[in-house]
């Protein structure tokens, strides 16, 4: 998916961020944010080290899958076949504003984070 969905999208230079999960850590997965992103890639075994706290910083984790959960738990779920609608319908109407939103609401996180040491923190 990284390889040949994400990666082609990303602007030259990009810092790439990802969490530890196991299958995020294997030696190919790795290999290749190694090859991709010399120094520039956040994680478990990286050059940068996955920052404290960072569901605080990580915008799918703050944002995102609230707003999905939010759009698609507003009406009931029939089937699988509804659920992914419900799905698909929320992630296309997340609109310029909503990311110019989070963006703001990043670069508020970040400097808590900063002014904290990365301490544990309550957000609003």
């Amino acid at each position: 998916m990284l390889q040949l969905c994400a990666v082609p999208q990303f602007p030259e230079g990009v810092v790439f961020q990802q969490d530890g999960a196991p299958p995020h850590y294997g030696n190919i997965v790795r290999e290749f944010l190694d090859t991709t992103f010399p120094e520039r890639w956040i994680g478990r075994g990286a050059v940068m080290a996955w920052p404290p706290r960072s569901p605080d910083i990580t915008p799918l984790d703050f944002d995102l899958w609230g707003y999905v959960k939010q759009h698609v738990c507003s009406e009931r779920i029939n089937d699988i076949n509804h659920l992914k609608q419900r799905i698909t319908d929320a992630i296309h109407s997340v609109t310029p504003d909503v990311l110019t939103r989070v963006w703001e609401e990043l670069g508020y996180r970040l400097d808590v984070c900063r002014a904290t040491n990365g301490a544990h923190i309550q957000l609003r």
